[in-house]
């Protein structure tokens, strides 16, 4: 069955524990592709259809929260707000932490600090509480099981101290107040740093919340961009977002186009060309016609592909994820040995026995694990995508580290895919004017680069007419046609027959027509580009359908010395093959003709413009056709992932310290407290980094 991407709205998630459970749920279900963001309060995955939604929505709320259609409309009971919970908690605890200090002799009074304590130890409760049952229910116990259960027990240690009147050795109310308020305060800022990492995506769908003008009756009618529909007329004045996808009917424009391309330079659009919805008019009017709207858009594909990216996981989240898996068992029985070993072995009061285990239990931090791969997975991907380069998912990021060779397809990705006509040869005494008005009716159904540069040349010459009734394109091959007259005619490349410069020939019944020599030229970029390859230790290598003389004139300019050409897409193949057999393999082509190589390649990257963004076959797609792109992608790839190892790297060494120091007496619970609440800080706050480090060229 198709497998679709299924979005929740949840409500009721305050932290990344909350996020782990429901990933821990839906994974025990054998669901794909998870993806669960507590700040944006969304849940997604992958579906085949073979469990039914009502089901999924109800062992999701039978956790404790909350399916909403709508997450907008929803209002959020004041008391429940985590900002708020926090407020709350902090003005009781204060008084307890600070008794000490303040000149108010009643705060040592320990019925008044139970007082104190207890309002906030039932927030702890409903809060962490709530979340550690269900965890627990749903057999996935997670971080909120250490805060309760360590807040508990100091609570009920001094309340059975108060009631027994033992006296101040026995009450630890700013223990278990503090714990949960310092708790509290890691949640809020842990949901306003998570929330930064998922910006591309929400920054992208602000720019779908548009209005158009729509003509109508030869007025003016002003509606939101999601009621535009195909057919409609639009009018589009300067300063203006262009609300959906299509095609200009009157007027210039000069449009930045740079929210998909990330390219500054603006656009010149005029009568006829087409037009990107989201992309802004800096100068000029247009009148456009809309093709393509809702989720057919080019933004919403790019959104879309985003999500689907996001959900994606790296290999190297699964070592996090099957720590965190026993994470709460394995600290829950440290905890107690901790506990068994101070009072019986140590011979320590029952007080530091205790007070040891808690530190023990709130210093514990798997969430560290749970945020370390996916916010940088996020930050990566919205860097990517804002300079134009979209990554179809965090586990491409890993894919590409290492990389040995990188594979280039010629035409129109290592050079402009402008061309020029050289020379039409035409075989025997045939009328030149039939010969271009051939190539002219066969040329003008195609999309491929060489066909437009042809129709471009030959359209201002004379011609004869030519209808055809059937035309049919064979990738890597070339054009097929068949006139009223019932002539077949072949259009394209084959194998080279000699070393001259004619790269395409024209067949009429399968007799030589004519041939044409074609010509492009290398983009600019393009040698830079193999040279800082060549630094970062990666071996370029050209793979064309080409003539091999032009290609090895192609590859000595830019200096390319691996080059194969003349190849089929099937022979492609097996060139690929015995790249990857020698090392981490990446192939860029345009998405088109090459998509068996893209599919084929370790990481697949399509040079493409925007109109084709939702290729399937490449894995990357760069909307920037500058070959600049290229490294700006493995840059942000290799520091994502190094961005991934350094968070893992604090998560494991945190958890591995923190927890024997705090077994060994030398931390009070309130420092563990204070501390895990911050490590989680840490870990997003590294990621956040990638989005505006300076990404130096990638270590070989």
């Amino acid at each position: 069955m198709a497998e679709q991407l299924v979005e929740l709205n949840v409500t009721g998630m305050h932290c990344n524990n909350c996020a782990l459970s429901i990933h821990k749920l839906l994974e025990k279900k054998g669901l794909q592709n998870i993806l669960v963001d507590f700040a944006g309060e969304e849940v997604k995955f992958s579906n085949n259809d073979h469990i039914a939604l009502p089901g999924i929505i109800k062992d999701i709320e039978g956790l404790g929260f909350k399916v909403v259609d709508d997450p907008a409309t929803q209002i959020t009971p004041f008391y429940e707000k985590i900002e708020n919970k926090f407020v709350f908690c902090a003005v009781l605890t204060a008084p307890l932490l600070l008794h000490m200090v303040l000149p108010w002799h009643f705060l040592h009074n320990p019925i008044v600090q139970l007082l104190l304590c207890l309002p906030v130890f039932l927030v702890g409760c409903l809060h962490f509480g709530k979340s550690a049952f269900n965890s627990i229910r749903g057999g996935v116990p997670n971080m909120d099981v250490l805060i309760f259960v360590g807040s508990t027990a100091a609570f009920i240690y001094s309340l059975v101290g108060t009631i027994e009147n033992l006296g101040e050795h026995y009450e630890f109310y700013e223990t278990c107040a503090a714990i949960i308020t310092l708790v509290l305060l890691g949640n809020v800022l842990e949901k306003r740093s998570v929330t930064q990492t998922t910006s591309a995506v929400k920054d992208l769908i602000k720019i779908q919340l548009v209005n158009a003008n729509r003509v109508i009756n030869g007025g003016i009618e002003i509606i939101s961009a999601k009621e535009v529909r195909p057919g409609d007329t639009l009018q589009v004045n300067q300063g203006d977002k262009i609300p959906v996808d299509g095609e200009v009917l009157s007027g210039n424009a000069s449009v930045d186009e740079s929210m998909l391309t990330g390219e500054s330079i603006p656009v010149e659009k005029e009568k006829y060309s087409s037009v990107i919805g989201g992309t802004i008019v800096q100068h000029g009017n247009i009148r456009m016609l809309a093709t393509k709207v809702g989720s057919n858009t080019i933004l919403s594909q790019i959104i879309d592909l985003m999500k689907k990216a996001q959900a994606a996981k790296p290999p190297v989240q699964k070592l996090g994820d099957k720590v965190a898996a026993v994470f709460v068992p394995a600290v829950i029985l440290i905890s107690l040995l901790t506990f068994v070993l101070t009072y019986f072995a140590g011979h320590t009061g029952m007080q530091t026995a205790l007070m040891n285990a808690i530190a023990v239990l709130v210093i514990s931090c798997p969430c560290a694990m749970g945020l370390a791969t996916p916010t940088a997975v996020m930050v990566g991907l919205g860097r990517a995508a804002k300079n134009g380069i979209l990554i179809k998912g965090g586990d491409t990021i890993e894919a590409v580290a290492n990389t040995k060779y990188v594979v280039f397809d010629k035409t129109g990705t290592l050079t402009t895919g402008k061309f020029r006509v050289n020379d039409i040869k035409i075989a025997g005494k045939i009328n030149p004017e039939l010969v271009r008005g051939v190539i002219m009716a066969i040329e003008e159904r195609s999309n491929h680069p060489i066909a437009k540069s042809l129709v471009s040349e030959l359209k201002t010459l004379p011609m004869a007419k030519v209808i055809l009734k059937a035309v049919k394109e064979e990738k890597g091959l070339g054009m097929r046609a068949e006139d009223v007259e019932g002539n077949h005619y072949f259009l394209g490349s084959g194998k080279a027959t000699d070393e001259s410069g004619f790269n395409l020939s024209l067949y009429k019944n399968q007799k030589l027509l004519a041939q044409i020599d074609v010509d492009d030229e290398i983009k600019p970029d393009a040698a830079a580009l193999i040279a800082q390859l060549k630094k970062m230790g990666i071996i370029p290598v050209l793979l064309s359908g080409d003539k091999k003389a032009r290609c090895l004139k192609v590859a000595q300019q830019i200096g390319i010395t691996d080059v194969h050409a003349e190849k089929l897409p099937d022979e492609k193949l097996k060139v690929i093959d015995i790249y990857k057999q020698k090392g981490k393999t990446i192939m860029i082509g345009d998405g088109i003709n090459d998509a068996p190589a893209l599919t084929q390649a370790d990481v697949g990257v399509s040079m493409n413009d925007a109109s084709q963004v939702a290729i399937q076959s490449a894995r990357v797609v760069l909307l920037n056709t500058d070959l600049h792109s290229v490294i700006k992608f493995l840059q942000v790839s290799r520091h994502t992932l190094l961005t991934i190892k350094q968070n893992l790297f604090w998560a494991f060494a945190y958890n591995i310290i923190a927890i024997p120091v705090a077994a060994l007496g030398f931390l009070n619970p309130m420092v563990g407290a204070f501390t895990m609440a911050f490590s989680d800080v840490v870990v997003i706050g590294n990621s956040l980094r990638l989005k505006r480090k300076k990404l130096g060229p990638p270590a070989p």
